[in-house]
């Protein structure tokens, strides 16, 4: 048989149990209901008393603003750009003192294939030598 937190599942509720959940529900969503309501209203005459301000400031708020975000924007691709460097040199000294960062192997295996190809780019110049006619 099924059960539910410790009850069998076809057990009901008391009706005065139900009540007092729709009681408790109906108030708690009524009193937020009015916050959300006095939280529009309030909004609402914020702004009809800031409006006028910003007509008249904003020839120089939106410069300001502009100059703001760019130099916020420009701070934090610094930032982003420092710590990839960083990350970027961290790697390499990792690599380079034979600690082994991630991705060590698959760098070392692209290595050995490029050699490959380099030695075997070099066996066929030599064997076609500098006229482009192979030599016998």
């Amino acid at each position: 048989m099924a059960e539910h937190y410790g009850r069998p599942a076809h057990h009901q509720q008391p009706r005065s149990h139900l009540l007092v959940k729709a009681a408790t529900a109906t108030a708690a969503g009524s009193s937020l209901l009015v916050l959300s309501g006095l939280t529009l209203a309030g909004t609402i005459i914020a702004l009809t008393m800031a409006t006028p301000l910003l007509v008249i400031f904003s020839p120089v708020l939106v410069p300001g603003a502009i100059t703001v975000f760019l130099v916020v924007s420009g701070f934090v691709t610094s930032g982003g750009f420092g710590v990839a460097a960083i990350s970027v040199l961290s790697w390499i000294y990792q690599y380079v003192t034979g600690k082994h960062p991630p991705g060590a192997k698959q760098l070392d295996a692209e290595r050995y294939k490029l050699t490959g190809k380099v030695q075997e780019a070099k066996e066929k110049a030599e064997q076609y030598g500098t006229t482009g006619t192979q030599n016998t």
